[in-house]
């Protein structure tokens, strides 16, 4: 996936990923999208942004979502998150 309108700028928002290289992390479309924003709602208040914007920040952090292969160990160390299964 081309995640063409995020942008990585370490002079801006400390190098978070932004959209179009405006003072707008993805971060915080996401915060908005969950705290109940419909992206319409958004575009009327920030009109800088575009519709494709929000729709870039959705795929970008489902991309940084992503699964990740992790090497398998002889050791299983405490579990990697809350849904992990414990051994029997």
């Amino acid at each position: 996936m081309t995640n063409y309108r995020i942008t990585l700028d370490p002079n801006k928002c400390f190098g978070k990923p932004c959209i179009r290289g405006l003072r707008m992390p993805v971060a915080l479309i996401l915060s908005y999208l969950s705290s109940g924003m419909t992206v319409d709602e958004i575009l009327e208040e920030w009109p800088e942004l575009e519709r494709e914007d929000i729709y870039q920040a959705l795929g970008y952090a489902a991309w940084a979502m992503e699964e990740r292969i992790v090497p398998n160990s002889t050791k299983r160390g405490p579990p990697s998150c809350a849904f992990d299964p414990l051994p029997l």
